[in-house]
């Protein structure tokens, strides 16, 4: 590895330009063209530069890929930049289909009303555009309906490495208790996260 290449600046400037998708260790590797030590040892080496307390922003592994974040201790001035009059937090319904899709998806729009009891077409567009869920396929059968799943974006919000380690439902429940109980997981997770620098999701 040629050392006039400037590699920390490199995976720098591909960390942002990949934004909240962030990015695996086989894609550093297979753009910078180097090996898995060596993209470990320069990620360790942009960690620690972020760490000093000058710096503003810190490198967080998500899901498996690497991003950059703000730091948590500058969440009193980013909550500034960011608030606006209008409510910030999901709706009853967005909350509602969120759960019903973390737990039951893949799940088409006609199978999450019927367990809601109410059209979902909003709740689902609103879910869609904050990147919280997204098509994730087509259903078999007449019509190929739309299959929702959650995002990275998603785990990112609830602060979850991944969907093991969302709460288990009990089996003997119905359809509606199991989405009651996801209801208020999620709520709870919200009042939370409304509190915190997390919180980066706008209504």
């Amino acid at each position: 590895m040629s050392s006039i290449i400037n590699w920390k600046g490199i995976l720098e400037s591909l960390l942002f330009a990949a934004g909240d998708e962030g990015l695996s260790l086989k894609q550093i590797c297979n753009v910078l063209e180097i090996e898995l030590f060596q993209a470990e040892e320069i990620l360790h080496q942009l960690q620690e530069e972020y760490d000093q307390e000058y710096r503003g922003i810190t490198l967080v592994q998500i899901a498996g890929t690497f991003q950059l974040a703000t730091k948590k201790e500058h969440a009193e001035y980013l909550k500034k930049l960011v608030e606006s009059p209008s409510n910030s937090s999901l709706s009853q319904a967005g909350l509602e289909t969120l759960a019903i899709v973390a737990y039951k998806q893949p799940i088409t729009r006609a199978e999450i009303e019927e367990i809601r009891g109410v059209k979902t077409e909003r709740p689902i567009q609103t879910l869609v555009s904050k990147g919280l869920i997204r098509e994730v396929g087509r259903a078999e059968g007449t019509g190929r309906a739309i299959l929702y799943g959650t995002t990275r974006e998603f785990l990112d919000y609830f602060g979850l490495k991944d969907l093991k380690e969302l709460p288990p439902l009990s089996e003997s429940l119905s359809d509606e208790d199991e989405m009651q109980d996801a209801d208020l997981f999620f709520e709870k997770f919200q009042e939370t996260f409304e509190t915190t620098p997390a919180n980066k999701i706008d209504e």
